[in-house]
């Protein structure tokens, strides 16, 4: 929510592609984290979507970088952003590594 806000002041040309893409990557995580966790109980297909939801936060770091070099946001922001998003990748590690722990059966 805080990519979603941040990008609200971005430049109208940046509209449909750093804005965009900024939104896109960023909620994409939680979609693929909730997709993912409906079908927790087939254990290939829920780390699948931890996968993919931990592809997305790496999108959206360089997006966060992008916005920083276009000096959209500061480096204050771009810091705190990022360690956000490390953390973030950090548990999608965590959580890979130890599905079982989320309601799925590691096989």
């Amino acid at each position: 929510m805080e990519c979603f806000e941040l990008s609200k002041g971005f430049p109208a040309e940046e509209k449909y592609d750093l804005t965009s893409q900024l939104r896109r990557s960023s909620r994409s995580v939680c979609a693929q984290i909730a997709e993912g966790y409906r079908k927790r109980k087939y254990p290939k297909y829920f780390v699948s979507k931890l996968v993919d939801a931990s592809g997305e936060n790496s999108e959206t770091e360089i997006w966060i970088d992008f916005s920083f070099e276009c000096n959209y946001i500061n480096e204050q922001t771009q810091k705190s952003l990022l360690e956000m998003n490390h953390e973030v990748g950090r548990l999608f590690s965590f959580m890979i590594d130890n599905p079982e722990k989320f309601g799925s059966i590691k096989e």
